[in-house]
């Protein structure tokens, strides 16, 4: 089975994953965690040390391909035995920034989404831009404005599949997020420490 985590930086979506996969273990079921990265982060930061602009369309592409290259992977270690595998962000994070970078999907991420395996269960981490914002600044290891993790928010509810998204108050600890999940999962006698 394949879980996804989608949401905004600073929605407790790494933290929660790991803790998911570990109270998966100690429920006796195999479970790995996977995190599918864009590079947007070092591209970026790399850019901004060179001077460097490159168009958006390009960083984008850049972007797309390595999340791409990423969630194949995680895929791929999602074969017959793997169990449960918790992907930390998908092809969704990356269909949310084209849309809010006003670019269009492309033909690469749609195709994909229709040729995987679909996920047996996409998370969203939903959470204030304002506490996602003091989360980050907290942990000082990027930056991102409030008014793009706004805007990131609204580009993921607008994406056509975020109905069926099951949406989780992230506000909360991570415990309490792996708790639900778990219910939403079916697995009781987990202990939740």
């Amino acid at each position: 089975m394949i879980i996804v985590l989608a949401g905004i930086d600073g929605a407790g979506k790494s933290t929660a994953g790991l803790l998911l996969a570990e109270r998966l273990r100690a429920a006796a079921r195999p479970a790995v965690f996977t995190m599918n990265r864009s590079g947007r982060r070092s591209i970026t930061g790399w850019c901004d040390r060179r001077g460097i602009h490159p168009p958006l369309a390009l960083l984008d592409a850049v972007e797309t391909s390595i999340r791409c290259v990423n969630v194949l992977a995680s895929h791929a270690r999602a074969g017959p035995r793997a169990g449960v595998v918790v992907m930390d962000r998908y092809l969704y994070c990356q269909l949310a920034l084209r849309h809010l970078r006003g670019l269009p999907a492309g033909r690469l991420l749609p195709f994909l989404l229709a040729v995987l395996p679909t996920p047996g269960l996409v998370v969203y981490f939903d959470v204030p831009a304002d506490l996602a914002h003091a989360r980050i600044t907290r942990r000082a290891v990027d930056i991102e404005t409030l008014e793009h993790l706004a805007g990131l928010d609204a580009a993921y509810r607008q994406l056509s599949v975020f109905p069926t998204f099951l949406v989780l108050d992230a506000s909360r600890t991570p415990e309490q997020l792996v708790g639900d999940i778990l219910q939403e999962l079916g697995v009781s006698g987990v202990a939740l420490r």
